[in-house]
């Protein structure tokens, strides 16, 4: 029996493992650890990777989003409309900054948000839209950003899951006022640790969030916010550095594993995700969904396959979000998701072998 991870990065480091090994060297030799030469040549390529004006690197994922509500002056009393179907990382970078989180539901086909349902629930409260780009797909951009002009709210991006994901030509973390990255090392783009940067055009935006991060200083010992300490350190940003440079080349392999997926499992039982003709979907996740997702699950692993479920328990009927009294059955289609929704194995590395195994098992199920 072939056994298969659900995620592997031993293809990707084995191939820049000489020029991993070689960033890591270069910090240990400089003898400087925090906010130096890498991080800003970091910051810089993936700026410039993604088309924006700026770059401000930090500790990971939540924080760059928190930090971006704050620079936005986001706080008590103000609403941030967010996907019902995310990872809980999004509604507790509201909840921080002591904001109420408003949970729109997704579009079943495409597990992003539902413009049609945004309107509805925008008050005079209402500040922010986080437009989750989920498992590797871009939101409706236009869409959102039109409701966002017409009632005067800032636009975020929660890109951890779509490094290199592109919206009619444009790259996430280059599509809203600003955006939040995760380099989680699960992530197409990935640390060797907890890692994450902000992105946006706006530089007072860039310089508040560099303050933020920093103990709200803007220069040494002088500080101008009640400030966090959330900042990407050398090592990380060495080894995001080296990986910047293939990330294009890993995508094109996970879309390539996408389309054999797509193309050849005809299980009627199993929903296959859907990419839409004007994104460039990167396939952070592939996501099936199945009734009998339990059993399925069962299945696969007692077959070699690694799963993961993205997500058991949406974020509504979570302990921590019991203040939004939010019941059960009020967020059908997030419910719907989290009851259904199985992720299999796809990463850059894995073989032809495996996938066709994956394929046959799924569909004499």
């Amino acid at each position: 029996m072939i056994r298969i991870p659900f995620a592997s990065f031993e293809a990707m480091h084995n191939e820049l493992q000489v020029e991993i090994q070689r960033g890591i060297e270069e910090v240990v030799k400089s003898n400087w650890f925090i906010r130096g030469e890498h991080v800003e040549k970091f910051e810089e390529a993936f700026a410039e990777y993604c088309g924006t004006k700026y770059c401000v690197g930090c500790g990971n994922g939540l924080d760059a989003l928190y930090l971006l509500l704050r620079a936005y002056d986001i706080g008590e009393g103000d609403e941030v409309i967010v996907p019902s179907n995310t990872f809980i990382a999004t509604a507790l970078a509201v909840t921080y900054t002591g904001a109420m989180p408003v949970l729109v539901e997704p579009d079943i086909r495409t597990y992003t948000l539902d413009v049609s349902l945004v309107k509805a629930k925008i008050t005079n409260k209402t500040k922010a839209i986080i437009a989750v780009h989920l498992y590797g797909q871009t939101a409706d951009m236009d869409e959102i950003k039109g409701i966002a002009q017409k009632y005067g709210l800032v636009v975020i991006e929660d890109a951890a899951q779509a490094h290199g994901a592109a919206y009619k030509g444009r790259k996430a973390g280059n599509l809203g006022n600003a955006a939040g990255f995760s380099f989680y090392p699960g992530k197409n783009l990935g640390a060797m640790g907890d890692a994450g940067a902000v992105t946006t055009n706006d530089r007072k935006i860039a310089e508040k969030v560099r303050a933020l991060a920093n103990y709200g200083s803007d220069y040494k010992y002088h500080h101008i916010y009640a400030g966090n300490n959330s900042r990407l350190d050398e090592m990380q940003a060495a080894i995001l550095l080296a990986k910047l440079q293939n990330l294009d080349k890993w995508n094109t392999y996970r879309q390539k594993v996408a389309d054999q997926y797509l193309e050849r499992i005809k299980n009627r039982k199993v929903l296959l995700p859907s990419a839409k003709k004007d994104r460039n979907h990167v396939w952070h996740i592939f996501a099936l969904r199945i009734k009998e997702r339990d059993d399925f699950e069962k299945y696969l692993n007692s077959r070699g396959i690694g799963t993961t479920i993205h997500y058991p328990i949406p974020i509504h009927l979570q302990d921590a979000y019991k203040y939004l009294n939010l019941k059960k059955g009020m967020l059908p289609i997030a419910e719907e998701i989290s009851d259904t929704e199985i992720s299999i194995p796809m990463y850059y590395g894995i073989s032809d072998e495996e996938v066709n195994y994956m394929i046959d098992i799924i569909n004499q199920y």
